[in-house]
């Protein structure tokens, strides 16, 4: 078992999960229960998929989890393209939150591979 309280990537799953629901407060009143809602499940699954994963006795199946967060988060990053294209967010914007969620990719990519060593 793991104890994903102590995974920087949790961390950052979370504080990616803020800044995405500080975002979303912005999106037309029309979107809420549309990419806004799709979004913020993205999102939030990143984070509970490493939780769920750790509970796991087996890095093989921590392993899945952990590649059911990185779908998340490559899914976040197509919600962020359809918002910039439908100009709920600004080209800067696009650029941070990209940052920001490719950088716990890569997070998750280096912890799915050091537990599979």
């Amino acid at each position: 078992m793991h104890n994903f309280k102590k995974l920087k990537v949790y961390d950052k799953a979370i504080d990616l999960g803020c800044e995405v629901r500080k975002m979303l407060k912005k999106y037309p009143r029309d979107e809420m229960f549309a990419l806004s809602q799709q979004f913020r499940r993205a999102v939030d699954s990143i984070a509970l998929n490493i939780a769920e994963g750790s509970g796991n006795s087996s890095n093989k199946e921590f392993s899945r989890f952990l590649d059911y967060s990185i779908r998340s988060a490559y899914e976040c990053i197509c919600c962020l393209d359809i918002s910039m294209k439908n100009e709920f967010i600004t080209t800067t914007q696009h650029a941070t939150m990209f940052t920001q969620t490719d950088e716990v990719i890569a997070m998750l990519i280096g912890l799915q591979k050091k537990i599979q060593e």
